[in-house]
């Protein structure tokens, strides 16, 4: 039986989030450890047949530095919040081919009252959102199944930012120019606090993203990679 993903975990990310620095965290990075870092890698490695079942050339990477685990650790050099931690953990299993997070992925976020799937491709660069784009334009009733289908909309809601005017050189009029405007192609999918902590919670994430397999093939061959 695959292992439960422990209540601590989600105290531990609210302590840090009332605690967001470096002495705290320091004294408590065995709990981090325990908690959320060694609990996750597990979970990548117990979750790595179910992936492959989906597609082998998305990679399920259980080392605790640069593989699917997001680091704790904020980049804060760009930014105006100096906190050093997240106050979230993630998981991205990511296409063979991919070089960083804006490649398709799968993704699972845990955060004290926000637990969700995710798949997609988050802000992906020109050439990949052109990609998508004429695919969309050549292939839109595809595009419609993936995204409109039931077996996607009964867990899945698609997100992301948008631009404010329709992009150039498509028809504004084509009916699927509300996703011709997107910038990100991704979807969510949130899970509840209990079932995150069951027993059966690779499972339930490798069902739920199993329903949304035909938008992410598409978004993988849209952007020249292999499914």
């Amino acid at each position: 039986m695959a292992s439960a993903l422990p209540a601590e975990m989600l105290r531990f990310l609210t302590k840090l989030s009332r605690n967001n620095n470096r002495e705290w965290f320091q004294n408590h990075k065995p709990d981090f450890e325990q908690y959320v870092r060694d609990p996750l890698l597990q979970f990548i490695r117990e979750f790595q047949p179910q992936l492959h079942k989906m597609s082998a050339h998305f990679v399920a990477d259980d080392r605790s530095n640069g593989g699917s685990l997001f680091r704790i650790y904020r980049d804060t050099r760009f930014s105006r919040d100096k906190t050093p931690y997240k106050t979230w953990a993630a998981v991205q299993f990511r296409h063979e081919r991919a070089k960083d997070v804006h490649a398709p992925g799968f993704y699972l976020h845990i955060q004290p009252k926000q637990i969700f799937a995710g798949c997609g491709i988050w802000h992906p660069d020109g050439d990949a959102v052109r990609g998508v784009r004429d695919a969309i334009v050549d292939e839109t009733a595809k595009w419609k199944r993936a995204t409109r289908g039931k077996s996607f909309t009964n867990h899945f809601e698609l997100g992301g930012e948008s631009l404010k005017r329709p992009p150039r050189g498509y028809d504004s009029e084509h009916p699927m120019i509300v996703d011709l405007m997107r910038k990100d192609f991704v979807a969510s999918a949130p899970f509840t606090v209990t079932e995150l902590q069951s027993k059966t919670f690779v499972s339930l994430f490798a069902k739920k993203l199993k329903t949304a397999t035909p938008f992410m093939e598409f978004l993988t061959k849209a952007v020249g990679l292999k499914w």
